[in-house]
């Protein structure tokens, strides 16, 4: 007779839904669905607010309420194509294209720079028919992936010699000045606070480490005080109410929005400051706006899925590094460090806590450029946890994998299957 199957259980459905609902990660799972699940939210929340916030700019702009919504849905619908297809790619496809991305992301702020499109005295934008590209977001990420091969290449190097500290960061030095030249400081920040991280992170001397950071600091002092406008931002900064009708007047507007907020928020579309108060209040600052109509609440929810992503990523790294994947293992650090530090510096702007920075929020603010930039980036954590997985499935059948001299005989083993069949 046949040996019937057990039937599941209320608590294993309730298991199931469980993991299928919310993206628990299972064992047998092919990635982990949290990642997933939690950058998906982001940006279908990052649609809501986009939405929301650019009705009264686009109304009077474009006469066209929908007009910025309209162009965020088909980024997302872009970023979510490119994103299935980088994460076919294999980890060897971007280690070994690394040095080649690195001269793409060169060739860009090359491009930017003589053909590119002026808007609000900055040139960042390369203008492809429709689509406008800022030539720093795709730049971030070959770099980082650029510097996580040469991380595994020089291992050595990097921690027994000056030289090897050095090469990368002359490389970074390149692309701060093509980047400074349109001119884009908050970029050059993100990209100095991860080569800081990655580089500390490869077994860099201390002493060599502090070097960096203090001169990093100071070249960062140095180039607020030389330019009037950034000198300004800091002042305002640190007093937006003195000036709040001319330096300070975003910053206080955006304070407000906080203010109004309370801890549940006034409700979606009720906000008052996105009504021509704040500038552009879709795009660096659509989280003030987020304050204003969701509240404490809603900002902390947020601001916990972003320490969440962060979190999966960073110790998806430290899985890497302990499965001996190096190369894995940087790239998930680099992508958590410019995740964390680049939020925070939004998050922090807007709310007055650092001086204002043009830096969108990831996945979440409005800007084709950085919402498919950022979802590549996610499209390559999932990578990663994925052949991490099969590592650890493959490794586990070997293991389990009965050798020749404890295989039974093959008449034990048809006996067996007699006794179950009949």
């Amino acid at each position: 007779m046949q040996i019937e199957q057990a039937k599941p259980t209320f608590n294993q459905h309730l298991k199931r839904f469980w993991q299928s609902a919310f993206g628990v990660s299972d064992a047998h799972d092919l990635y982990d669905r949290s990642i997933v699940l939690i950058a998906l939210g982001l940006a279908m929340l990052g649609l809501i607010m986009v939405a929301s916030a650019s009705l009264p700019y686009a109304m009077r702009e474009f006469n066209n309420p929908m007009h910025f919504v309209v162009r965020h849905s088909i980024y997302l619908l872009l970023a979510a194509a490119i994103a299935l297809f980088v994460v076919q790619l294999p980890l060897t496809w971007w280690e070994k294209y690394n040095p080649y991305l690195l001269m793409a992301a060169l060739l860009l702020l090359v491009a930017v720079l003589i053909v590119g499109r002026t808007v609000n005295g900055a040139t960042r934008w390369l203008a492809i028919g429709p689509i406008n590209i800022q030539a720093a977001e795709p730049a971030k990420l070959f770099f980082f992936a650029y510097l996580a091969g040469y991380l595994v290449r020089r291992e050595q190097e990097i921690k027994q010699n000056l030289k090897g500290f050095l090469k990368p960061l002359a490389v970074f030095f390149v692309l701060a000045l093509l980047l400074l030249m349109q001119p884009d400081l908050g970029t050059v920040i993100v990209m100095f606070a991860t080569t800081v991280g990655l580089l500390f992170l490869a077994g860099s001397k201390l002493i060599q480490f502090f070097s960096l950071f203090l001169t990093g600091i100071f070249a960062i002092v140095s180039l607020i005080v030389v330019e009037p406008y950034r000198m300004r931002r800091i002042l305002s900064f640190m007093d937006p109410w003195a000036d709040p009708f001319g330096n300070g007047y975003q910053l206080t507007q955006s304070l407000m929005a906080y203010g109004r907020g309370d801890w549940f928020g006034m409700g979606l579309g009720n906000s008052i400051q996105k009504l021509d108060y704040l500038p552009e209040a879709h795009t660096d600052f659509v989280f003030a706006i987020l304050a204003e109509e969701f509240g404490y609440f809603g900002v902390a929810v947020v601001v916990i899925a972003l320490f969440c992503l962060v979190g999966k990523t960073l110790s998806l790294g430290h899985r890497a590094m302990a499965a001996e994947r190096p190369y894995a293992g940087y790239i998930a650090y680099g992508i958590a460090i410019w995740m964390s530090f680049q939020s925070a510096v939004n998050i922090g702007a807007s709310a007055g806590l650092l001086p204002t920075k043009g830096l969108t929020l990831p996945l979440v603010s409005y800007g084709g450029s950085s919402l498919i930039v950022m979802s590549i980036a996610i499209a390559l954590v999932v990578r990663i946890d994925h052949e991490l997985r099969l590592m650890k499935t493959q490794a586990t059948r070997k293991a389990t994998k009965p050798s020749a001299k404890t295989k039974r005989p093959a008449s034990a083993r048809v006996g067996q299957e007699a006794l179950i069949n009949e």
